[in-house]
């Protein structure tokens, strides 16, 4: 394990470990998943073999989560700029980024050269895409940074579900308006996934290009040049795409439809449990309250938040930006989630389950007083 060391005024030299150093590495070959179901298939010769990686990450990881004790534990303020200069954590985020590429031309190869039924497809196409809105998550984490290769390394990996608007309409856009009625990325209380979905979908590609957009007219850039950092990401897409055809024909195109859709099914269901309902304070001046760790809905499941690379210690993100997963805390004192986000993601699925559980949360926290609760508008207001 390696040991970092700070002075402390009454405690003299402190050394600090952190635990789950190499247990990050669980989470580098996560992204070839899709691999494990072929290899399934070839193995025991049956199709419906294929269903099972994806059945087992919405069912295996919630159970994990439920048997190990949360992780409560923070690393001390004064060696957080000593983790985050520390490269192995990044480098392990840069690892990923290769295997997404991999996991979908494989699974092209297999569905084009595997005479398989719709179930089949369906199943590797899911598979693949859970896997693809996982690369979305990478895209979240190294799009964050000022680093140049971090930023390169998010466009490419959200090029592998098409999806390269999310750095600008999340970083410029969400984060602005977080926990807002005027953020598309934010559940409103009593809205289902369904809905959601129908303004969030739309809303995050209209918000992305227009801050671009706005971005490149203040620096004096064209909207359709190469300075265009979505443009970036989507032509890494366009090329990946169109090689696969290439290379596998038109039978490969309903695979990367499949798993493109259920990427970013993957990414709507993230920003659906990660605000429901929470509500910033409107000032007298007609601006919103600064973001706070309390407007984001917080887990420390450790199997999840392992997988996903602290995505779920969501409140320290959203005030803090720009920490690098391995420095996010704890808060006792914000929104806690029951499960993490795949357990929570299947109770998003089932509204009357989910509003069941979390209305509840939601009414607890905001005092039973609906002015501070992010609500659905009535009807004839937007």
């Amino acid at each position: 394990m390696k040991t970092y060391t700070f002075n402390d005024p009454d405690l003299g030299q402190v050394s600090y470990v952190d635990r789950k150093r190499y247990l990050w590495l669980l989470a580098v070959p996560f992204p070839l998943i899709p691999l494990l179901s072929m290899g399934l298939m070839t193995w025991t010769g049956r199709e419906w073999s294929l269903w099972i990686p994806l059945l087992s990450l919405y069912l295996l990881i919630p159970l994990l989560d439920f048997l190990f004790p949360n992780d409560l534990s923070n690393p001390p303020e004064q060696v957080v700029p000593q983790l985050e200069a520390d490269n192995y954590y990044r480098l392990l985020n840069h690892l990923t980024v290769p295997l997404h590429f991999i996991a979908l031309i494989t699974g092209a190869w297999f569905v084009t050269s595997h005479h398989l039924s719709w179930s089949g497809l369906l199943a590797i196409g899911l598979t693949t895409g859970v896997i693809s809105g996982f690369g979305v998550n990478i895209g979240h984490e190294l799009g964050h940074k000022k680093n140049r290769a971090d930023r390169i390394a998010a466009r490419l990996v959200l090029a592998v579900p098409f999806y390269g608007h999310f750095t600008m309409e999340h970083n410029v856009g969400h984060h602005a308006q977080v926990a807002t009625p005027e953020d598309c990325a934010s559940a409103r209380f009593g809205e289902s996934i369904y809905r959601f979905a129908l303004r969030e979908v739309p809303g995050g590609l209209q918000r992305g290009w227009r801050l671009e957009l706005h971005r490149l007219r203040r620096r004096g850039y064209k909207a359709w040049g190469w300075h265009n950092e979505i443009l970036q990401s989507y032509s890494v897409s366009v090329l990946l795409y169109t090689g696969i055809i290439i290379v596998f024909g038109f039978a490969a195109l309903p695979f990367m439809l499949i798993q493109a859709a259920f990427a970013w099914w993957q990414l709507t269901s993230a920003n659906y449990v990660e605000h429901y309902g929470l509500l910033r304070e409107k000032l007298p001046s007609g601006r919103y309250e600064r973001c706070q760790p309390r407007h984001s809905w917080n887990a420390n499941h450790l199997a999840s938040n392992l997988i996903l690379f602290h995505l779920e210690r969501h409140s320290d993100h959203h005030a803090y930006a720009a920490r690098r997963y391995q420095a996010l805390r704890h808060y006792d004192d914000v929104p806690q989630l029951p499960s993490g986000y795949f357990g929570m993601f299947l109770l998003a699925y089932v509204p009357f389950l989910w509003r069941r559980v979390m209305d509840e949360k939601v009414m607890e926290l905001a005092g039973g007083e609906p002015g501070r609760i992010n609500s659905m508008p009535r009807v004839g207001t937007v």
